[in-house]
């Protein structure tokens, strides 16, 4: 009984919280430039499942998993999922990262603004790697601060 109870305690504390309405219009209004001159806007990627992820170059568990953050997208496009990249970091420093580890899916530059929409997602102390995962319609399924494993992101589809 006690384990039953302490899992189910786990699992309402660890569960996701529904997005505040302000931080949902803050994301979906959202656009940053991205690397290649044109403007990413978050608003183009509703209606599908979105994984939403804000890095650094500076930061070893964001880079360690971009390979997994790249095979995801490569093996669910045709699914209809999608993977953003927001960069918290300065531009030129992503662009040379980038460079050298290409990615396929859109990397926009959030800059320190991104860091205020990390807070009104969720992630009030700003810490990195943070991600998100949205279901079609907008929902919150999985809110991440940390390094993700493939297993976590093999649970999603």
């Amino acid at each position: 009984m006690a384990v039953v109870a302490g899992a189910a305690f786990n699992w309402t504390r660890l569960k996701p919280k529904a997005l505040p309405p302000e931080a949902v219009q803050a994301l979906w209004t959202a656009e940053f430039d991205q690397p290649n001159g044109e403007v990413l806007r978050l608003s183009q990627f509703q209606g599908k499942p979105l994984v939403l992820n804000f890095w650094a170059t500076w930061c070893t568990p964001c880079v360690e998993e971009m390979p997994l953050l790249e095979a995801f997208f490569q093996e669910n496009q045709s699914k209809s999922w999608q993977v953003v990249g927001l960069a918290i970091d300065q531009p030129s420093a992503v662009k040379r990262f980038l460079k050298q580890n290409p990615v396929n899916y859109p990397i926009g530059f959030a800059g320190l603004g991104g860091t205020e929409l990390v807070k009104t997602l969720g992630n009030p102390g700003g810490g990195l790697p943070f991600t998100l995962v949205l279901n079609a319609q907008g929902g919150l399924i999985v809110q991440k601060l940390g390094k993700l494993s493939s297993q976590e992101m093999r649970e999603w589809v």
